[in-house]
């Protein structure tokens, strides 16, 4: 077992040597230039791929990454300089001619249609058809295939804004793989999958590779990177700082290069009990088809960890309690008292409970706004004076949150969405130092940001705790609920099996999988 990713490695494809086809190059950047206004985000990049390899891209955000990808896929048009891919000019944004060329790309940002159904959105634009009748029977036993071939359990015919963010993620990478192209490009596929479902990611990979397809892999998990990449470049500052084979590299070279220095000691645990009793108490808590008589408890001072795979309940479980269940039921108790269960967002904040989803950019932000308007959107009565609000105020007041969470108080006048992954999760959470609740939500706080952004928050959270915020928090890196949590209440197919208690013994990413794949001991 990695107890740094959670990963069974035995579980895996056991690693293929690629035979690249050195003689035909898939990828040739030269001289690849990007503005964006003011921002030069791409600064002469060099860059050549071999046929038939992994090669992953890695970097802090707003290093260039995206950008690249962004290029080839025909989502953006470089300033200057030129792409071929399989020896034919790329970078003229037009994302359907390089999808005619053979490039899928596979977004951390979503692209399903919501609308549509789970197996409608796989066979989107390449649709199954005979003499213009689609061919339903034959999507449906390839939809079959793929759920088979990736190792999920997804009904073709549910609209895929009922499914997970997990399982629209696979929805994606399916997508992709049923395309049948040359060149895959993937931006971030595992964020929001469990173990197991990046095992099987990882297995597709491995068959790609072995059938000469030529992947491109961005990931901030550099165990992932080192387990299945074949060459690694790391992107700093819109430049090509290093490239080289993986064999060639190990996780503290590639932090080096990435950010110039080692990392700090990552954020742990105080060994310190909670501050009191519990602040937040929770039983009975149902939801129909998702989870079944759960009960949780949340002491001032302390996080509580919610483990389990994909499909376990654990979004589900805090959604519940930031009242975007309506249907879901339980007793409720804040500080000792009994409190009505929230049944919408405002109860909820009323009791104190504020949420921090795992999609920050449909459900947590709005993208138009500055990143000033974003924080204090939660608390404007602090920011307004008869009824007015200051710009200048306003980022006074909020910059001080933001920055505690490593956010750069001059930007804060910026819009959202032109800010990288990492620095939107930390205005998202500065949100909810700006209004502090009772009891924090957090999911999934780290989900495709860098691992210099990772740090920050996490050790913002665990400082917030210290200073007596409860928090109860989910992620798909176990190994982030290891180090930060006091306790972990364990989930597994929408039911608590589970609890690990850090002050009684050290916690651990073996005994999470256990208890979530509910193995015993003697099993």
């Amino acid at each position: 077992m990695d107890e740094a990713r959670g990963v069974t490695h035995t579980q895996m494809t056991p690693p293929v040597v690629a035979v690249a086809h050195e003689d035909r190059r898939a990828i040739v950047a030269k001289g690849v230039e990007k503005r964006f206004g003011g921002t030069h985000a791409l600064k002469g990049i060099n860059l050549s791929l071999a046929q038939g390899q992994i090669h992953a891209l890695v970097g802090e955000n707003g290093a260039g990454k995206s950008t690249l990808l962004g290029i080839i896929a025909g989502r953006v048009r470089q300033t200057s300089g030129t792409i071929e891919v399989l020896g034919k000019r790329q970078g003229h944004g037009d994302p359907r001619q390089a999808r005619r060329d053979g490039i899928a790309a596979i977004y951390q940002e979503l692209t399903i249609a919501p609308a549509l159904s789970a197996r409608a959105n796989v066979f989107l634009g390449q649709s199954y058809s005979r003499l213009g009748f689609l061919s339903e029977r034959k999507m449906q036993h390839r939809f079959a295939e793929l759920c088979t071939q990736f190792g999920v359990n997804i009904s073709g015919d549910t609209p895929a804004s009922k499914l997970s963010v997990a399982d629209q993620q696979m929805i994606e990478i399916m997508r992709g793989v049923q395309s049948k192209a040359s060149v895959v490009l993937f931006d971030e596929p595992t964020t929001s999958l469990a173990p197991p479902e990046r095992d099987a990611l990882f297995r597709v990979m491995h068959d790609l590779r072995t059938d000469g397809i030529t992947m491109i892999l961005i990931s901030h998990n550099l165990d992932e990177v080192l387990d299945i990449a074949d060459t690694v470049t790391v992107f700093k500052d819109g430049e090509v700082v290093a490239s080289d084979s993986t064999a060639e590299w190990t996780k503290s070279s590639l932090v080096r290069a990435m950010i110039g220095h080692d990392l700090a000691a990552p954020a742990v645990r105080t060994t310190k009990q909670p501050h009191g009793g519990h602040r937040f108490s929770a039983s009975r808590v149902c939801l129909e088809g998702a989870i079944d008589d759960i009960s949780v408890d949340v002491s001032a001072g302390e996080i509580v960890g919610i483990g389990g795979l994909v499909g376990s309940g654990r979004t589900s479980l805090l959604r519940s309690l930031a009242g975007l269940e309506p249907q879901s039921s339980g007793i409720l108790t804040i500080d000792g008292t009994a409190v009505a269960w929230p049944r919408n967002v405002r109860s909820a904040l009323a009791a104190g409970i504020a949420l921090v989803p795992e999609d920050r950019k449909t459900q947590g932000l709005v993208l138009g706004r500055s990143a000033a308007e974003n924080v204090a959107m939660t608390r404007y009565s602090k920011v307004a004076h008869l009824g007015l609000v200051s710009d200048v105020a306003m980022r006074r007041a909020v910059a001080p949150v933001a920055r505690d969470y490593g956010f750069d108080p001059e930007r804060l006048e910026v819009a959202v969405r032109s800010l990288s992954g990492g620095n939107q999760q930390k205005i998202l959470l500065s949100k909810w130092q700006f209004r502090p609740p009772r009891l924090l939500l957090v999911d999934e706080p780290t989900r495709g940001i860098d691992i210099g952004a990772k740090e920050e928050i996490l050790t913002t959270l665990r400082r917030r705790a210290d200073e007596g915020l409860a928090i109860l928090l989910v992620s798909s890196e176990l190994e982030e609920i290891v180090a930060i949590s006091d306790r972990v209440i364990v989930l597994s197919e929408g039911r608590r099996v589970a609890e690990l208690d850090g002050h009684v013994a050290p916690l651990g990413v073996n005994d999470i999988l256990h208890s979530a794949f509910r193995v015993t001991h003697n099993a």
